[in-house]
């Protein structure tokens, strides 16, 4: 099963300064948090604060190639967690026939933001998700990132420079 996220916005690792994109669903039962880099974190962040550029960026081109081929981007799911890889596939409709396209998640996030297709993740990657954190982290790091995630202000999201 696949429950629909929205990007509430990216955060830094306070411990290790690796940006995280925080997605959560709209009922506020879940939060997942995933480690990105530096890179794809500009490219949402450019897209969340709809700062435009003269040159297009490798997400931006890719929208471009898409409507130029009249592919139409259906979704992107989050669908599995492995070895702390999170994976994702992005869903095309092309001439009529619906195509899965293996990708990272931060690439999938970054050009479902510029094509306005709704975000999934998996209940399994979720779950998995709460599991890997209970596992790695010490009860004190889980309740203060609990807290971070918990708290997050929309308007703290313009504050980080990428």
């Amino acid at each position: 099963m696949f429950i629909e996220m929205k990007v509430s916005g990216i955060i830094l690792d306070p411990h290790t300064n690796v940006p995280i994109v925080i997605l959560k669903d709209g009922e506020g039962k879940w939060t997942l948090p995933i480690w990105i880099g530096i890179l794809e974190a500009s490219a949402i962040a450019m897209e969340l604060e709809k700062i435009k550029i003269h040159r297009p960026l490798t997400h931006d081109l890719l929208k471009n190639i898409l409507e130029h081929l009249k592919a139409k981007m259906l979704k992107i799911e989050i669908t599995d967690l492995k070895d702390n890889t999170y994976y994702a596939l992005i869903y095309l409709e092309v001439e009529g026939k619906e195509m899965a396209i293996d990708s990272r998640p931060s690439d999938a996030i970054a050009l479902a933001l510029r094509t306005e297709a709704p975000i999934y993740a998996s209940t399994e990657v979720l779950t998995k998700s709460r599991h890997l954190d209970a596992q790695e982290f010490t009860q004190e790091n889980k309740d203060k990132w609990t807290e971070i995630l918990e708290n997050l202000d929309p308007e703290d999201f313009g504050k980080y420079k990428m």
